[in-house]
């Protein structure tokens, strides 16, 4: 019975992620790209600007920045370390290539949808919260299919992708130093729970802080290692182009394979148009949705273009991706230890609890605010609780392909439920772009109303008062 159901799942997966859902975010990240005048390259100083504004603690709520960090959490994880392993091992070098190009179109569609969420959250007892969910019921009047989004995104990433962080860490730990995965498992729940039963305003602080430990830690070693072997880097690139577009790879038919696997990993890892992220930035106070919308289009392009392509440095510039039978974990691990010696395995290690466990509190927060959608009664908040610190110890021991396969599925359809509403709303997005930039040619620090952009219906937030009480505070900060 588990291997019919495997398979159905596999076969369904396998429909989803290599034709439909890649024409989908391609094609959808391409109509947004064009629609916004190419907002991803000429705003970005705008979107490092924005950032940077934002950078400082709010006491009122969650501040830009620390909204950034918990999708950063969640974006950042065990995938920039693996995934682009996998990337490379199976599609070639040109894989790279190809993450880099569709992390560049999927930014302007994170743009679009976290600007929905900026538009359409509503205010709880933390500040405020929002995202697909909010806005499809808001924005197009169906709350079927905010609460069918709901439950997708709690059932992939509130419950199961935790399930299998857990897991890298311990087998990642059992591998480097011998540890037992059911103990380790134990203590990561315990500091876990702590987090997650201390609010939302603890999950940013505590996302801020490892996003930038982990961030820093792991570029800096990248940084180092093309420092040392700088005089390879012009080889290194040559052969990311050459097999991105090669003759030979063409005739050989390699190059679908580097098409098909770079754009697969590079939305793996950043997530961009799946829906995720805006739950996060609509936690952020801030005076125009814009702000926040460019905040999260620079996090697709900094997870990409930044972190992803550091281990696609590290695995390059060493001769392990080479070697048959290595793919994944096993691959950057025999990079690394081939640039800094035979410690790196245990230093990859704590680099993947790091990694894996920002993503566990992203991932966590994604659930919570959509059981908060679907009903407020603390009993259900409650009873997800206790159930993702269940699915964390049962990942830290278990054999997960199938849940893996099934958090697949359901992302899947998560994804498609999201593409379709924001297409559908993007007028929106757009006209707020619109009125942020008539706004900043004018000398202004963009503020929002709900009137801005005409007579949009639903808007619980953004009132002018509210506007500019926020925009004072942002001033403040």
């Amino acid at each position: 019975m588990q291997q019919l159901l495997q398979s159905m799942v596999g076969t369904t997966n396998d429909f989803l992620w290599s034709k439909l859902l890649i024409i989908m975010l391609v094609s959808i990240g391409f109509y947004f790209t064009f629609k916004s005048n190419f907002l991803q390259i000429r705003l970005l100083k705008e979107m490092v600007r924005v950032l940077k504004e934002g950078a400082t603690g709010s006491k009122d709520g969650i501040s830009p920045f620390q909204a950034f960090c918990i999708s950063m959490a969640a974006r950042v994880g065990t995938g920039n370390i693996t995934g682009i392993a996998i990337a490379i091992a199976l599609g070639g070098p040109g894989a790279i290539f190809w993450m880099w190009i569709i992390a560049i179109i999927g930014s302007a569609s994170s743009f679009v949808e976290s600007t929905l969420a900026q538009i359409y959250k509503v205010k709880d007892k933390d500040g405020f919260r929002g995202g697909p969910a909010y806005y499809m019921e808001k924005g197009l009047n169906k709350r079927w299919m905010g609460a069918l989004f709901a439950i997708l995104i709690t059932l992939s990433f509130g419950l199961v992708f935790n399930a299998v962080q857990s897991n890298t860490i311990t087998i990642a730990f059992e591998n480097s130093f011998g540890t037992d995965r059911f103990t380790l498992g134990i203590i990561m729940t315990i500091v876990f729970a702590a987090i997650i039963f201390g609010g939302v305003k603890r999950i940013a602080k505590m996302s801020e802080y490892i996003v930038i430990v982990l961030a820093v830690l792991y570029i800096g070693v990248a940084l180092f290692i093309v420092l040392t072997n700088i005089t390879k880097m012009p080889e290194v690139l040559s052969l990311i182009v050459k097999n991105a577009f090669g003759l030979e790879q063409a005739v050989g038919g390699s190059l679908g394979a580097a098409l098909m696997n770079g754009i697969k990993r590079g939305l793996f890892s950043n997530e961009a148009g799946m829906g995720s992220a805006p739950n996060a930035a609509a936690t952020a106070i801030t005076s125009h949705p814009v702000k926040q919308g460019l905040i999260q289009a620079f996090g697709v392009l900094t997870d990409t273009l930044i972190i992803c392509t550091s281990t696609a440095f590290i695995i390059l510039l060493s001769d392990a991706y080479k070697q048959p039978g290595l793919s994944g974990i096993e691959l950057t691990q025999a990079a690394l230890s081939t640039h800094i010696g035979s410690w790196a395995s245990g230093f990859l290690a704590i680099m993947v609890l790091l990694f894996a466990f920002s993503t566990l509190i992203g991932n966590y927060y994604y659930g919570e605010t959509n059981i908060e959608f679907l009903n407020t009664n603390k009993a259900w908040l409650m009873l997800y609780r206790i159930s993702v610190l269940a699915m964390v110890i049962f990942g830290s021991v278990a054999k997960v392909q199938l849940v893996w396969d099934l958090a697949d599925l359901f992302m899947g359809f998560m994804v498609i439920v999201n593409l379709i509403a924001i297409l559908l709303l993007s007028k929106v997005a757009f006209a707020a772009l619109t009125d942020y930039m008539k706004q900043k040619k004018a000398g202004k620090d963009p503020v929002f109303y709900k009137d801005s952009i005409g007579n949009l219906e639903n808007i619980e937030c953004w009132e002018h008062s509210q506007a500019a009480s926020t925009s004072k505070k942002e001033n403040a900060i």
